[in-house]
């Protein structure tokens, strides 16, 4: 099931997902996505996730033409945090 809620404020356009799964990829071999704080490149880098990572989309918005997810880790529910959604399967 897919459901999204649209919202937009200002600058910022809110998109909320129903728990869907998305992966990580488009990475690189050497390089990790960055699960941030908040969306932005701005906040706190909380860990980095190599490409195949399994995550359950939470809501995306989208801040000066960038899209960021929130998201939580599949095998573990209570790590959540902000990615750029070009690295997530789907999006």
């Amino acid at each position: 099931m897919r459901c999204n809620t649209f919202l937009a404020i200002g600058m910022v356009m809110i998109v909320a997902s129903c728990g869907e799964r998305t992966i990580v990829e488009r990475t690189g071999p050497d390089e990790l996505l960055k699960l941030r704080s908040g969306p932005g490149l701005g906040f706190n880098i909380i860990m980095g996730l190599p490409d195949g990572t399994e995550l359950d989309l939470r809501e995306c918005v989208t801040e000066v033409g960038q899209r960021w997810c929130e998201v939580s880790l599949k095998d573990a529910p209570q790590v959540t945090g902000y990615v750029s959604a070009d690295y997530l399967s789907g999006q």
